[in-house]
């Protein structure tokens, strides 16, 4: 072994400790092992760079900003509200049904994007309809990942692989070339997940139902004297359908109604206490409502006409204030905070934990005037962009997020949108373009018909993923130039010498599932692909399965909840113990193991 190769294993395996213990940001762990590199002379300073500007990386962050379009632009709401109509089903046929739709996107859109939207939908209809969460999230977010390796673009571990093989002398594998394997995989899934489900947790609906109201405000609108609005009944107003909007209470002459019906006839003056997200606000109608406080004259919101033009209205966001001990706005009422932050921002809702209890509604305030802020309530303001840094300055405050202020989607948009990712799709799976060539010209479509904005895209990036990526490529290079793949290989092809090539591929199969369980399934692929092709090599096989098998064993990581994002985040919701994912995870990754490797040997 030589002094090269020991140098490899030092920084591997540090950078597997640092991956397993999270005891650095990801980002920060990528950055160093560039350094590391570098200093090392593993890698000269170039190659050390390349990650920066590798195809994969590019594609990666490609379909980023293709999903971010999609998002603003109302793609994913237009798929969410088909979604919801699925609560008819009886749980037995929603898990299986749920599952499948998640695999569907998934195997298009980022997986992550799509866990945050079911998140969302099931913490709102297990509320409504009284089943348990629980039984949905971890089998949406395994099919998720099952989905993403239906194709080439389904996840970045994916489009990293081909990548790796590629610079290798590996054949590139086409768009869908890969998908009966997966397609089989992801039925075996389901039909697992579908039994399993009855075993998880039946009820952590209070834990998913904090999650929910994280982003969720009070706010109060008053009925405008000249609304359209007046005699008719409450369910006549566009929000009332609107799922992520809940009305609260209805005042009228200081008498409240706790439980206003959809038949409630509205009146002049009327105000209504609601409970709604950021985006779901935005959406109500400014021409029937209006928000109210202490003094009518005073809070109520102006709108200048100067706003009509875009230019104006894009000076503007809402802002996310967190408030923490000591800040002064405690003990203020909301009308007090308004005249704290005159000329500087308009309080808009709030957010008070201790009120998203189950007697949630008895223990409102008659409208948000009454009150009264403690350390740990969110505020949300509406302020121009360049007022925003004076709410940075603010003592004991924390900014938590910014949004847009025009929520409304453009349908011109959403169709481009949408034709944009039909052409990545089309283009890719047809082979007229390559992956980063396709996914560019999407990207480009966008800009080019102001259906993103980059400087926005700059923020919504997760950058993390961008620079893990660019951290580990190199580390592959480094591991192919001091030959540290030829002598793991060596080793691995000695230990089995005599079996079969159904168990060496077998053996792969499960190396690369039990690493991706603890770190990242993208850096688990950098580093075992090379490893697989070498093997094949030595076997005088094919590269193909082994690069397969890499690729499917880096994103079934079910395990554990920290092997891929979408567990870290249903685990994180609290529905979840380590031994749910320890159990019927680790069940489901043995079967996958499995099946897979015999579907694989089919290859060689």
């Amino acid at each position: 072994m030589s002094l090269e190769i020991i140098l490899v294993f030092i920084i591997l395996g540090i950078t597997i400790l640092l991956f397993a213990t999270e005891a650095l940001p990801i980002d920060k762990i990528a950055f160093l092992i560039i350094v590391a590199l570098v200093l090392s002379e593993l890698t000269t300073p170039e190659e050390a760079i390349s990650g920066f500007s590798s195809p994969a990386t590019i594609t990666i962050l490609m379909l980023m900003i293709l999903a971010i379009g999609l998002e603003d632009n109302g793609v994913i709401d237009l798929l969410t509200q088909s979604i919801k109509k699925l609560k008819i089903l009886p749980m037995a046929l929603m898990v299986p049904a749920f599952m499948l739709i998640s695999a569907s996107i998934s195997s298009f859109i980022s997986t992550t994007a799509v866990v945050v939207i079911f998140i969302k939908i099931i913490a709102q209809l297990s509320e409504k309809y009284n089943f348990s969460a629980p039984k949905l999230l971890m089998p949406i977010s395994f099919a998720g990942i099952l989905g993403g390796s239906c194709t080439l673009m389904g996840t970045s571990t994916n489009i990293l692989v081909n990548s790796v093989a590629i610079k290798l002398g590996a054949e590139p594998f086409s768009f869908f070339e890969f998908s009966v394997y997966g397609l089989i995989l992801l039925a075996v899934g389901i039909v697992f997940m579908t039994f399993a489900s009855r075993w998880l947790p039946k009820s952590s609906n209070d834990q998913l139902h904090e999650v929910y109201v994280d982003n969720t405000f009070m706010f109060t609108l008053t009925v405008k004297p000249e609304s359209k609005l007046i005699g008719t009944a409450i369910s006549e107003a566009k929000f009332y359908k609107n799922p992520d909007i809940r009305v609260l209470k209805l005042i009228r002459d200081d008498i409240v109604n706790n439980s206003p019906g959809p038949n409630t006839t509205l009146r002049a003056q009327d105000k209504l206490v609601v409970l709604s997200d950021v985006k779901a606000y935005a959406s109500i109608s400014k021409d029937d409502f209006t928000l109210t406080s202490e003094n009518e004259h005073y809070f109520q919101e102006e709108v200048d006409p100067k706003l009509d033009s875009d230019s104006e209205k894009n000076a503007y966001s809402y802002v996310e204030l967190l408030i923490l001990p000591g800040s002064e706005f405690i003990d203020k009422s909301f009308s007090e905070i308004k005249r704290l932050l005159f000329n500087v921002a308009t309080p808009l809702g709030i957010q008070n934990r201790n009120q998203f209890q189950k007697g949630m509604r008895l223990n409102l305030p008659k409208i948000i005037k009454n009150t009264y802020l403690q350390a740990g309530d969110k505020l949300l303001l509406r302020a121009k962009e360049d007022e925003i840094t004076y709410l940075y300055s603010l003592d004991n405050t924390i900014v938590m997020r910014q949004h847009e202020e025009d929520y409304k989607i453009n349908p011109y948009k959403r169709a481009i949108s949408l034709c944009a990712l039909l052409m990545v799709i089309g283009l890719a799976a047809t082979g007229v373009l390559s992956i980063l060539a396709s996914t560019l010209s999407g990207v480009a479509l966008l800009l080019i018909t102001d259906c993103i904005n980059l400087s926005k895209i700059y923020k919504k990036v997760n950058w993390q993923i961008i620079f893990l990526l660019a951290g580990m490529i190199p580390l592959g290079i480094a591991m192919n130039n001091s030959k540290t793949d030829l002598w793991i290989s060596a080793q691995l092809l000695e230990l089995l010498t005599g079996q079969n090539n159904i168990i060496v591929l077998g053996v792969l199969f499960a190396i690369t599932m039990f690493m991706s369980g603890f770190m990242s399934n993208n850096a688990t692929a950098v580093i075992v692909t090379p490893i697989a092709i070498t093997i094949a090599a030595g076997l005088n096989l094919p590269p193909k399965p082994f690069i397969l098998a890499v690729m499917f064993a880096a994103n079934f990581s079910f395990f554990t909840p920290m092997g891929y994002q979408t567990n870290t985040l249903i685990y994180g919701t609290g529905a979840y113990k380590f031994k749910h994912f320890l159990i019927i995870g680790g069940l489901l990754s043995l079967i996958l193991l499995v099946v897979g490797t015999l579907l694989l040997a089919t290859m060689l």
